[in-house]
């Protein structure tokens, strides 16, 4: 198989007509030039010199097929170009998974951010709970997964995955109406009816908690994992509910307010693996944390 750095020389050579010079050209001894075109000459099979007394003829055969390799020069040229950009996270492939609030409320800015910077790399996004998206991360088709966790139900995340917290989403009480007074303590809200997420979700796990803490068992009448749902069922005097604050978006028909309990909120987080070698994952992580600051 022909080398790319002998036909390099090879070019060097017919160029300048000499070993001498085109060896200073390319950093090499006069000798190396030599060894490397008489390993040319074995390999092609070709009479590429005629050696003379005060040097060396190129011959019509070398002429042609230094042409010849022009074309294959450039596309490992083009290539080295490609990978050198895709090792610095230029181009390149992003798979992220996300919680469906956190693609609304958080997604959307973090990747016109990230566009904005590497406007040749390539995000795919796909939505999911974190039980959906953490299989996915862990077998390696996806490279970063946002995913929550509520202060009531923690988790143990599985070996050889590296978590980075995002944020603090407390948790925040929906009462239908605006003119309700200061919210009252849980205990007092025993009595009425509430909207919850689907049974075993951590919404409905931290809710059951939350209101067990305060003595009681909420008796709960409607149940959607889609906050605008809940929201719409809390605005028709449907009942109460407890939903993050980034579930939430502000509805006159809604009074909401923040709990008062220190265990009221879900911390979002930004997982993949740790052997997770992909260049863009710093710049993604990164771009993150900015958008969630902002």
């Amino acid at each position: 198989m022909l080398k790319p750095l002998h036909l390099l020389t090879l070019r060097a050579v017919c160029r300048t007509g000499s070993f001498a010079t085109a060896g200073r050209e390319l950093g090499y001894t006069a000798s190396a030039v030599s060894q490397q075109m008489a390993a040319l000459e074995k390999d092609s099979g070709l009479v590429l010199f005629e050696r003379e007394a005060r040097g060396v003829r190129a011959t019509a055969a070398a002429y042609r097929l230094a042409e010849l390799s022009e074309r294959v020069l450039a596309d490992l040229a083009d290539l080295g170009r490609q990978t050198r950009e895709l090792a610095g996270g230029a181009t390149g492939r992003l798979r992220l998974g996300s919680f469906p609030t956190a693609s609304v409320r958080l997604i959307p800015a973090a990747l016109s951010a990230f566009a904005a910077r590497y406007p040749r790399a390539e995000i795919l996004l796909e939505e999911g709970e974190p039980d959906e998206l953490l299989p996915r991360v862990q077998d390696g088709t996806l490279d970063l997964a946002l995913v929550y966790q509520y202060a009531l139900i923690p988790r143990q995340w599985p070996d050889g995955l590296t978590t980075h917290h995002l944020l603090r989403d407390d948790l925040l009480l929906l009462r239908p109406g605006r003119a309700h007074p200061e919210p009252p303590e849980l205990p007092a809200l025993a009595g009425e009816r509430w909207i919850a997420s689907r049974e075993g979700t951590g919404g409905a796990l931290s809710l059951a908690r939350l209101c067990a803490a305060a003595g009681f068992a909420p008796a709960v009448a409607f149940r959607s994992d889609n906050y605008d749902v809940v929201r719409q069922l809390v605005a028709a005097t449907l009942g109460v509910a407890i939903v993050p604050a980034l579930g939430h978006v502000a509805d006159e028909r809604v009074q909401a307010t923040r709990l008062d309990s220190p265990a009221a909120y879900r911390d979002v987080l930004a997982l993949h693996r740790a052997a997770n070698t992909n260049p863009l994952l710093p710049a993604a992580l990164a771009t993150l944390h900015r958008s969630v600051v902002r």
